[in-house]
This record gives C-alpha cells, structure tokens and sequence, in this order.
C-alpha cells in the first residue's frame, strides 16, 4: 500500500480519499433506496400470493397422488372376470388424470400473467455473478430463503479444499429433480420452477448444474496467485495512468493561466454602459480564473470518479462496490433522462394545447380589435368595452389552458404540488382581497361607461382629465399638472360628475353667483351679467346665457349667471374670465358687488367702485347731522 500511494501526488489524496469514503458510505445508502425497498415489497407480496396459491394446489397433487396409487393397486387387485369394478376404477383414474392436466395448466397460467412483472431472487455464485433467479417456494422455504441457501451451499462448496466440480450431478427423484455433491443437495428443481422457465425439470436441472459449474471454474481461476499478482499489477498500472493524467491537466493548467495573464489586455475589456461599468477588466479576470479552477477540478473528479470504479472492477471481492460507485452517478442521469423520455408525450401534448390556445386567442384578439376600430358593429355593444371584454376573455382562455395542461405538468399528482398550490391559493386570497375588490370595481366601471380617456371629471372633492384607466386605478390630471391616483373601488362606491361627456353635444352649463344690493333693478343686473358672458371667449352666444335670481337675503339679492360652454376642460380659464368682465361691466356701470356688507347710511364712506371707473368730480359724501333745536 505504501508503493502504491507514492505513486499519487498529494493533491490527489486530498481529491480521492474523501470522494472514496464519501462514495463507499453511500453504497450501502444506494442499495435501501425508499424507491427499491418499495418495489421489492410489491414483488414479494405479488409472490407470496402466487407461492400460497401453488401450496393449495400442490397439496391437491398430493391427495390426488395418493389415491391415484391406491386405485392402482385396487386395479391390480380385481380379477379378470370383474369387468363393472374395472371400468369403475378406471375411470376414475382417468379422472385424476384429468385434474393433473388441469392443474398444470392452471399453474401454467398463473405463472404466465406473473412471468412480465414479477422479479425473481438471485442465486449468487462466489464472485457474486448472479447465477438464475428463484420464483417458487419448495416445502416451508420461501422464493427469497431458498435464493439465500443455494448461494450459500456454493460458497461452502468453494471452500472445499477437494472439490472435484465435475462431480456435481443431477439426480431425479419422485416429485423433484436434485443438484447434489456427493451426499449434499445443492438445490431441488420442482415443477413450478421448470414452468416458469417452460422447460422439464430434467432440462432445467442440467442448465442450473452447468450454471453453478461455470461459476466454480470461473472463481477458481480468479483467485489463483497469478491472477491475483497480474490484477495488483494492473491497478497499479492504472494509477499510474491517473498519476500522469492528473499531471499532464496541472501542467497545462499553469501553461494556460501563464497564456491568459500574457494576452488578458488584448482579450478583457471594461464591461460597462455609458458611465456605469458592470465588470472591470481585474473582475472578468478573476471570474475567469474562477471558472477554470473549477472546470480542472470538475475534471479531477470525472478522472478519479472513473478510475476508482476500474480499480474496483479488477478484484473480483470489489466488483460489486465497482457497480455501486458507478451507478451512484449514473442512475439518477438515467433516471432522469428516463423520466424525460417518458414525458416527452405529454410534453407534447402541452405543446399542441398551447399553440391552439395562442392561435385562438390571437382570432379573438383580431375580432375584438375589429369592434373597436369600428369595422365590426354589434347592437348593445360599445366600441369602448371591446379592449376590456378582450383583456377578460382572454385571462378566462389563460386560465383554461391552464387547466388543461395541469394533469400534464410533473409531479401534478403528487401531494407536494398539490398543496403547494393550494397554500399558494390561499395566500392570494388572503393577501390580495383589496386588490381583487378594485379590479372588480375597474371592470363594473368599464362597463358603465362614467368617463372616458380625455374626461374632465370630479371624483370627491378631486377634479381633473382622465389620464389612464386600469383594472385597479384610474389617474386624473388637476388643473395644477398634479396627478392623482384614485383606486377604483373608490370610484365605485362614490358619485363621479362628468363634464364632458354632453358638452360637445348640447354644451356644458357653468354658473356664478354675485350679491347686488336691493338699490339697484334687477334688469339692470340681469343686463350687465349677460353682457359679461356675452363678452367672454368661449361662452356660446346661442343657446344664450340666462340670469337666476337664487335668494332674496337681508341685504342683497343673489344673482346666478348660467352661461353654455362646449370646452369643458377649460373651466378655469372661462371662469377666470367672465369673473373679469363681470367686475368691469358691474363698474362701468356704478353697480356695487355687495361683499363685504354695508349698512344703508353711506355718508362719510366712499364708494367700493374702483376710482378708475369714478367720474372726475366725485366727492366722497360728507355727514350729515341735523339738530332739532326745539328738542
């Protein structure tokens, strides 16, 4: 051992004593796999049923045996003359006879309908070459103890320092055909097991014997001294292959990384975008730096991954951990690429689904998109609802599709995934309620047509165009350039004014209010307010503006102008507006605005008309005292 080590570097020590502990741990963690412990559970049950029925019928073949020889021996008995007896016992003779065929292709049958899935119990030679497998119980024993005992009988077989193989005979007896050694039976061949194997007891026996034969001669030889000196030498051969290979992958390693550090300024550059750099040219060196070290290690451990099975593989006593090592790695790639293999056709049949569910969903599209460019008219169907209707369609087809590719998803059917779905169900739900309530309330909306892109509205005490309309908000523009957004169960369950939807039809109606003194006549004021929206721009001259008289307070009287506007979105600018030329119109003609209140005596207070409009000679009125001497 100690020659053999110093042919590894050190480096490969580190690599190969943990991988080989590692894996030979795992072996015996391979071998009681859930899955393999399961599988042999059902096979064995499968069996049990099949042995115990076999022993109900066997036991028949005993009884009919019996008095198949004891009809024999009556027949002998019967003299010549006693024809009536004779045919009495021949027949029922015959009878049995007939049970016997029967019984035979009764268990012909059985044995047929269990040959594809049922799995047998290796009998083992010394090397641990399966040598046939055992279905059937003899006697008390079952399918997996006489397995056991047969290969246990070989093995102690083997140990004979004198063991002549040829003498390894088969002997018929009455219900059996026997493997024996000298005074020791090997094995027993019964009827059951010839018919699993559709062939005699005699036939199967000589098989089984030139089977165990092979295995003897075979041992013998592989644990001869020169064998054993010719496989020593070829491990260490083989160890001194890997030796070289590992050495020759470090001396390319250095020669590459020597090549990469010499031309890294011609082959790395800074990875960046405008200002910011995602990768300088350092990092991209390190990273990768980084994935050849990892790239020579993955190499070391597929070299060593393969030879440690090889070297296994040429002591006939390792063999076995050889496969292990082996299939530790290549059954789950064959596994999965098994379990690719097998999903291929309902893969396919998500394929087909989904590439019908786009191409239909793109027709609906194309109709829905047809009503809204006003191609396609349908009664009772605005052009506005189509974009909506086809956003809903098209979630319920998703959701369809969904539905119909589920069953075919992996592991859909495990209970992992279905609960999985179902937490993730409820977590929506739950978490999402607000959310569901305003995509609701965005879809009642739609349908009821409050507003439109463009509107002038008033949501609350919000006023401004509509500037976008989703499931879950609608976003309004203020006269300020604010945007507000409003969630939709908001809208809903409140009253929302539209100013523009009637205004380009039969004009939108805005109106103020001024207070005018009593003093003054009230066709006068009705005057002087139409011919103030008269004056303002964008205040319709037909239908004509019109004067309300709201309210007749203690001190003034309430004047309500109502004027016809087609541009509702610009109310602010018309009512900026017409309140100028109100204020003019009013002071060129010496009409006062009462507010703030005045009291009727004006005498040493002036006029709240601004002097601009005043004329020149006005004279702010003096008090007036007068005295009643006689008082």
């Amino acid at each position: 051992m100690l020659y053999i080590y110093s042919l590894i570097p050190y480096a490969m020590l580190r690599i190969a004593l943990p991988i080989a502990i590692l894996l030979v741990s795992l072996t015996g963690f391979a071998q009681t796999d859930s899955i393999s412990q399961k599988n042999d559970s059902i096979n064995a049950a499968v069996l049990e049923a099949y042995n115990q029925r076999i022993a109900q019928i066997e036991t028949q073949r005993i009884n009919d045996s019996l008095k198949k020889a004891a009809l024999e021996i009556q027949l002998k008995s019967l003299k010549t003359a006693d024809n009536l007896k004779k045919e009495d016992l021949q027949r029922q003779l015959k009878q049995i006879e007939d049970n016997e065929r029967q019984r035979i292709a009764d268990k012909k049958a059985r044995i047929d309908s269990l040959r594809l899935t049922a799995k047998g119990y290796p009998a083992k030679g010394v090397l641990k070459d399966t040598l046939f497998f055992v279905y059937s119980r003899l006697g008390a024993s079952k399918p997996n103890e006489r397995a056991d005992n047969i290969s246990k009988r070989i093995a102690k077989l083997f140990d004979d320092d004198f063991l002549k193989i040829d003498s390894l005979t088969t002997i018929s007896a009455e219900n059996t055909v026997d493997i024996v050694y000298g005074e020791h039976i090997i094995m027993s061949i019964s009827e059951t097991d010839a018919l699993w194997y559709n062939k005699s007891m005699k036939a199967l026996a000589s098989e089984y014997n030139e089977a165990i034969k092979t295995s003897l001669k075979k041992a013998k030889e592989e644990t001869s001294l020169l064998r054993l000196l010719l496989r020593i030498g070829l491990a260490i051969v083989v160890i001194g292959i890997t030796w070289i290979l590992i050495w020759l992958i470090g001396k390319g390693h250095r020669r590459l990384l020597r090549y990469i550090a010499n031309n890294k300024s011609k082959w790395l550059k800074d990875l960046s975008y405008k200002d910011y750099t995602f990768l300088s040219a350092e990092q991209e060196m390190r990273i990768v730096l980084f994935l050849i070290k990892i790239f020579r290690w993955f190499v070391y451990f597929i070299i060593l991954y393969i030879t440690i099975p090889i070297i296994f593989s040429i002591f006939p006593f390792s063999r076995t951990w050889a496969d292990a090592l082996f299939n530790l790695i290549w059954s789950p790639f064959k596994g999965l690429i098994t379990a690719v293999w097998e999903y291929l056709p309902n893969l396919f049949s998500i394929l087909v689904i989904y590439f019908v569910m786009k191409y239909f969903i793109r027709f609906v599209g194309y109709i829905f998109n047809e009503i809204e460019q006003g191609k396609l008219k349908l009664a009772g169907f605005h052009a506005d609802w189509a974009m909506p209707t086809y956003s809903i369609v098209k979630f319920l087809l998703y959701a369809f599709m969904f539905v119909l590719i589920f069953p075919y998803l992996p592991g859909s059917d495990s209970h992992i995934f279905q609960g999985v779905s179902v937490f993730i169900g409820i977590l929506f739900s739950l978490g999402s309620s607000s959310a569901i309530a305003n995509m609701v309330a965005g879809l009642v909306i739609t349908y009821m047509r409050p507003f439109k892109i463009g509107d002038r509205i008033r949501i609350a005490d919000t006023t401004g165009d509509v500037v976008e309309k989703t499931l879950l908000v609608t976003r309004l523009r203020t006269t300020k350039n604010e945007i507000i957004t409003i969630p939709n169960s908001s809208i809903l369950t409140g009253n929302t004014i539209n100013y523009s939807s009637d205004a380009a039809e039969n004009g939108l109606i805005i109106h103020t209010t001024v207070t005018i003194g009593y003093d003054v006549p009230w066709r006068e004021t009705h005057k002087a307010l139409i011919d103030a929206a008269l004056k303002t721009e964008l205040i319709l001259k037909e239908p004509k503006p019109f004067v309300l008289q709201t309210s007749l307070d203690d001190f003034y009287v309430s004047y309500q102008l109502n004027a016809y506007v087609r541009e509702a979105s610009k109310q602010a600018v018309i009512y900026s507006t017409l309140h100028q030329n109100i204020q003019d119109i009013f002071f060129e003609r010496g009409i006062e605005i009462l507010s703030p209140h005045y009291r009727a005596q004006r005498d040493g207070n002036i006029t709240t008309i601004p002097a601009s409009y005043l004329p020149k000679d006005y004279k702010v009125p003096s008090f007036n005292v007068n005295i009643n001497r006689e008082q």
